[in-house]
This record gives C-alpha cells, sequence and structure tokens, in this order.
C-alpha cells in the first residue's frame, strides 16, 4: 500500500532556476571545449595549439575593443590575436599563426550555420514533477553592421558571462561587488588579484553598455516593442545611479592605485599599478560613454515616437513572388513562362544608370599613366593535390554482375528471395549489392528515365509477402523489368525542344 505522499511525483532537482543557469552556463563553454576536440579535422599538425585558450583571448579582444556606436575591427582583433597564437608555437611558420587565429574566431562566430548561433539541450522539471527538455540558443561572437557600412564584431551577454563566469548576473549589484573587491585588494596591496578585479569590473560595464544599446535599437525599429512606461526609464533611473556612484568609487580607487604606484619599490608592483591606472581609466571612460547616452535616450524615444506614429502608410502593397509568380507560371509552356518572367524581370530590376564621364574623372584617366602588367599575368600557386582513395565497397565486376542478374525479362519477374539466393552462389558480397539496386527500384524515378531516353525500367513492388533469408529481413519484393512507352517518350522530347 503506497500513501499519498509516495504516489506524488518527485519534484525535480532543477525545479528552481539555479540548476537552469548553471546549465545554461555549462552550455555557453561547451564550443569553446569543442574547438580543441575539432582541431583534429584540421590538415595538418595543429595539438600543440590550446585553441579554448585563443577562444578565450579572442572573445576578450572583441569585448574590450568594442564601441558603444560600432564593434571591434576584424582585422584589428586578428593582429591582436597574432602573437597570442605564435607565443604557442613559435617554430611554426607565420602563414599558419595566421590560419589558427582565423579558424578560431571563425568557430565562435560559428561562420556556417543558417543562424551563425549555438544551440543547447537541458532538462528541467515541470510545476507537475514532469522532465522537460529546453532548447537555449545563443550567440558568443556576432557581426553587427557600423555607421560607416562595415562589419563590426560584438561579444553578447553570454560571451560576457563567459569571461567572467556567471551567467544571468544583475549587471548592477554585479559591478557594485566587482569595485568594492577591487578597492579592498588595492589597499592590501594585492595588485594581481586587484588587476582581474578591475578587469571583470570592465566587463560588467561594457555589459551594462550593451543592454542599453538592444534597447535603443529596438526602439528605432519599433517603438511599440520596448516598454517606455515602466522597464527603459526604471533602467535609465538606475543606470544613472549606477554611473554617478561608480564616478566616486573610481575616482577614490585611481587616487589609491596612484598612491601605490608611487610608493611601491618592486618593478613588478609598479607596473601591475600603471596597468591598473589604463583599465581604471577605461571604466571611466566607458561610465562617461554610457551616461551620454543615457541622456540621449529620452529625446531619441520621443524622436522615434514621432517619427513612426506620424510616418505615411506604404503606397502600395508588395509582390509576393510565390503566389503571384512562381506558382502560376510553372504549370505553363515554356514559351508563355518566358514572355511573363521577361516582362517581370524588365520591370523588377529598375532603371539602369547610364555612366556620365566628368571632367575630373577624364583629366585623371589620361594623365594617369598606364600599369605595366606582365604579359602572362600573374604567377598562380601550385596547388597541393592528394590522391583520393577508392573507398568504393563494391567493383565494377561485381556492378556487372549485379545489372546482369536483374535484366529480367518483361513477363517474368522475380521475387527478390530467389535473387539474393541466386547472388550469393556467384560472390558473398554480391547480396547486398543486389538489395540496394532492388531498394533503390521500389520507387523508380519514371520521368527521369523518360528524359534520359531509357526504354527499359526496373521497378519493385511490395506485396506483403516477408522476406526469408539469414542475412537481411523486411519485404520480399517483387522485382521486374518494365518496358517505357516510346511514343510518350518522343512526345515529351518534341514539347521539351
Amino acid at each position: 500500500m503506497t500513501t499519498s505522499t509516495e504516489s506524488r511525483p518527485a519534484p525535480g532537482p532543477a525545479a528552481d532556476e539555479g540548476l537552469a543557469r548553471r546549465l545554461r552556463a555549462l552550455a555557453c563553454t561547451a564550443p569553446l571545449h569543442d574547438l580543441d576536440s575539432r582541431k583534429a579535422n584540421l590538415a595538418g599538425e595543429y595539438a600543440v595549439y590550446g585553441m579554448a585558450e585563443v577562444a578565450l583571448a579572442a572573445i576578450d579582444l572583441v569585448t574590450l575593443h568594442m564601441d558603444f556606436d560600432a564593434g571591434a575591427d576584424r582585422d584589428h582583433v586578428l593582429a591582436r590575436l597574432l602573437p597570442r597564437v605564435a607565443a604557442q608555437a613559435p617554430d611554426r611558420p607565420w602563414t599558419e599563426h595566421e590560419r589558427v587565429a582565423k579558424w578560431v574566431l571563425e568557430s565562435i562566430i560559428n561562420v556556417g550555420s543558417v543562424d551563425r548561433g549555438f544551440r543547447s539541450t537541458y532538462g528541467t522539471f515541470g510545476a507537475d514533477g514532469s522532465y522537460v527538455r529546453r532548447e537555449y540558443d545563443f550567440k558568443l561572437i556576432e557581426e553587427v553592421p557600423g555607421p560607416d557600412g562595415g562589419v563590426y564584431l560584438r561579444t553578447t551577454d553570454e560571451a560576457v558571462n563567459v569571461l567572467v563566469g556567471a551567467l544571468d548576473t544583475d549587471v548592477t549589484s554585479a559591478q557594485i561587488a566587482a569595485e568594492v573587491k577591487l578597492e579592498v585588494l588595492i589597499r592590501r596591496g594585492r595588485l594581481a588579484d586587484a588587476q582581474l578585479a578591475a578587469e571583470q569590473a570592465r566587463y560588467r560595464t561594457v555589459q551594462y553598455s550593451e543592454t542599453l544599446r538592444r534597447a535603443l535599437e529596438a526602439t528605432r525599429r519599433n517603438v511599440r516593442a520596448v516598454d517606455w512606461m515602466e522597464t527603459v526609464p526604471d533602467l535609465i533611473a538606475e543606470a544613472l545611479e549606477h554611473i554617478a556612484d561608480r564616478y566616486r568609487h573610481e575616482n577614490a580607487i585611481l587616487t589609491n592605485i596612484r598612491r601605490a604606484r608611487d610608493e611601491a619599490e618592486d618593478p613588478e608592483h609598479k607596473r601591475r599599478a600603471a596597468e591598473l591606472v589604463d583599465i581604471v581609466k577605461d571604466c571611466i571612460r566607458r561610465h562617461t560613454q554610457l551616461q551620454t547616452r543615457l541622456l540621449e535616450a529620452g529625446p531619441l524615444f520621443r524622436a522615434e515616437q514621432d517619427r513612426q506614429a506620424f510616418a505615411a502608410p506604404a503606397a502600395r502593397a508588395g509582390l509576393d513572388l510565390y503566389g503571384q509568380l512562381l506558382a502560376p507560371v510553372l504549370p505553363l509552356p515554356l514559351e508563355q513562362a518566358g514572355r511573363v518572367t521577361s516582362a517581370w524581370f524588365a520591370s523588377g530590376v529598375g532603371l539602369r544608370t547610364p555612366g556620365a564621364a566628368r571632367l575630373t574623372d577624364l583629366v585623371d584617366l589620361l594623365l594617369t599613366p598606364p600599369v605595366e602588367r606582365e604579359h602572362l599575368g600573374a604567377e598562380l600557386p601550385e596547388p597541393d593535390l592528394v590522391s583520393t582513395p577508392d573507398d568504393s565497397r563494391f567493383s565494377e565486376a561485381q556492378l556487372e554482375a549485379a545489372t546482369a542478374l536483374l535484366d529480367l525479362p518483361v513477363d517474368a519477374p522475380r521475387r527478390l528471395s530467389g535473387l539474393l539466393a541466386e547472388a550469393r552462389r556467384q560472390d558473398p558480397e554480391l547480396p547486398y549489392l543486389v538489395a540496394l539496386m532492388a531498394v533503390h527500384a521500389a520507387s523508380p524515378s519514371v520521368g527521369t528515365a523518360y528524359r534520359q531516353g531509357e526504354e527499359r525500367l526496373l521497378f519493385a513492388v511490395d506485396d506483403g509477402a516477408r522476406l526469408d533469408d539469414p542475412e537481411f529481413g523486411g519485404a520480399d519484393l517483387i522485382v521486374g523489368s518494365a518496358l517505357l512507352d516510346a511514343a510518350t517518350m518522343a512526345a515529351s522530347r518534341q514539347e521539351a525542344t
């Protein structure tokens, strides 16, 4: 006999948000660990490189070099990352260091995927105790357009959290804790630990700026998508109060660091104190920039509200390419469809602007001396060709034997079991090829055979009989040959031409 408490489902350990947060934090580090496991797939010996270490350095560089308005320049990040890669293998060529740096940066951007993001699956427990699988989508570094039309790099909140080691931490409380810790460490003379705390405080400042920047970008796209009644005004008020407190703390910290730098006799302490001065100055600069953006947020909201509220509606609806063009044109003959598509492209691509010569361009063109070029052009690099091994399982002789075995008369179809037994008597490997060709014939491409001019087509039909074979299971297919209609084939060719 069971009691009511015994029959009730046990609450899962992930019912609280804490474990789910740790699972997401673990997922954010998975792409970095995956780099070291995937480096064996690169053509060459790259075991000497610590790819996760290079990836963390790349995230660090992008975070520190991106600004409020623009992200970090890709070429600049790669140039700063190369010495880090070269230090791991100084005897390797510089071209290899460049390849490793580019591969790591593109991997954490996730170049090659559709949305350039990562996805991880983790489990939580619902209110009724049932186990629920959830998907967590995130990015580490994303490519964003810059004010000059270029493409820049920005780190996401998840990437910053990978750096500081805490996911979904409240930005304000984390910043206050980091700066209090920094001040205490400086007073105690522990400058090495103080430098780490100062870098963490700077990461939190960057994350605070990113929160405001995303809210302003969403406002420019759609003012209704952002809560300007409570959420954003509360964020601005808290951020301004936070900046005022940080100014007082950072100026006091800066005074203590300079005193420690001037009074220190150890050269290492002097160097670390000088680095701390630069970090705290950068924090003050970022807070000044954040304060400017916070003061501009209110006028920007009102301007966007007026612009979007009184914007003129679209003069005409857009064209549905699939429903209005593609679907009606596909059933038409080629002659009629060509007229429709030609008319659409003539009006759809727009006007072609003729080139008009300017006097200044003409003078430059006439006075510029011609560039000497080599007669045969630039020398092409010699490709490094590697012979591909023949890894096919079946030989040409086995293919001919299987084709001859399946060349059945039109009026004499056979069971697959009989074909497999006859093939096994010829060659132990031949039944696998015969079974593969028979399964492929279960759904023959009749249209393709018509277009290619084939006169005979292999087919296979399942009549419900079970296959009795020592190596294969499933249905005992009826395999046979069918003749294609030559008149229909000729008519289809004439229509195609």
